[in-house]
């Protein structure tokens, strides 16, 4: 727990909270990328999509990290 910045974390808190809400749209987005891939293979431009909702979601993460490591000790 020597990394553990809690102003870090409460500052970006509220971002994270945005990012959340993205993420549900983004799992959204990526549900039906998947559906539409494999209803029909040959668009490529559904995979992507179903790509970019995968970093969508894992947005919140990313934005809490980001917070923390802007806090010096």
């Amino acid at each position: 727990m020597a990394e553990c910045r809690p102003l870090g974390f409460l500052i970006g808190l509220p971002f994270a909270l945005i990012a959340l809400v993205l993420a549900v749209l983004g799992a959204v987005v990526w549900i039906l990328g998947s559906i539409f891939s494999c209803i029909c293979p040959c668009c490529f431009c559904c995979s992507a999509l179903a790509n970019l909702a995968m970093k969508i979601i894992q947005l919140p993460v990313k934005v809490i990290r980001w917070f923390t490591d802007q806090i010096p000790c």
